[in-house]
């Protein structure tokens, strides 16, 4: 692994999204949009509060699940990551470039979306804004590592959102975003213990009821980067140089 290269891809990844302003707008401009409406289709602050929080951290995962899985694909069905593998660059660099442009793509979200909530629609919660802040930034690197993880297993775009309902969706019904985890079906709760999303929810819910960073919200955030550097190192374990 270099240094030098790993600075170099994720450069030239940042200057590929910097020209695409749709997926720029995604990004940036949906969240927002997304929990404004949340604000006022409940037209409560206290509902909004509840379940605002959770989405904070449930939006950049999902987003940087598809822009990654998207972004790999195509880096192999171009012929993109054929010729790269063929140079002195690793899969680590790659991987590390691509972690580096989208987690920094993701503290901009996640600090744009925070901004919106607690100036513009009176999100409260009795932790810091930084604190969800730092969790969203964790949930969308577990959702980018995820998605170079999936891409391996897809041929086409089509398929690498095929991924979502397969890979996403059931975790957000069992992470404790509509209901607690210990209401549900014994065999469902042991299975959201170990899901990832799980541990994400349950953080910022820290964040909304402790003014102070706990024990807990340590334990989760480490968990969250435990499960995202697993699912990197098997990226680079199923990482091929074209789709077959």
């Amino acid at each position: 692994m270099s240094a030098s290269i790993t600075l170099n891809t994720a450069k030239r990844v940042a200057n590929q999204l910097r020209r695409d302003r749709r997926t720029l707008a995604i990004v940036f401009i949906i969240p927002p949009i997304l929990m404004t409406l949340m604000r006022y289709v409940f037209n409560s602050e206290q509902q909004f509060d509840k379940l605002a929080l959770p989405m904070l951290g449930v939006f950049p995962f999902v987003i940087m699940f598809l822009l990654t899985s998207v972004a790999m694909l195509r880096e192999r069905t171009s012929g993109t990551l054929e010729r790269l593998l063929c140079t002195p660059m690793s899969k680590l660099d790659i991987l590390l470039g691509y972690g580096i442009t989208f987690a920094t793509l993701a503290a901009l979200q996640a600090a744009i979306a925070c901004a919106v909530s607690y100036w513009f629609l009176g999100l409260d919660t009795a932790g810091a804004a930084s604190s969800v802040v730092i969790v969203a930034v964790a949930n969308a690197i577990l959702g980018m590592a995820l998605g170079l993880f999936v891409s391996a297993f897809a041929q086409t775009e089509f398929q690498a959102v095929q991924f979502m309902p397969a890979v996403v969706l059931p975790q957000l019904l069992l992470c404790g975003l509509f209901t607690p985890r210990s209401s549900m079906a014994p065999w469902l709760e042991k299975i959201s213990n170990v899901l990832p999303l799980s541990y994400a929810v349950e953080a910022l819910n820290e964040v909304g009821v402790h003014a102070d960073w706990t024990r807990t919200l340590s334990r989760n955030l480490i968990v969250l980067l435990g499960f995202a550097l697993a699912f990197l190192v098997l990226a680079a374990a199923t990482l091929r140089r074209r789709t077959p």
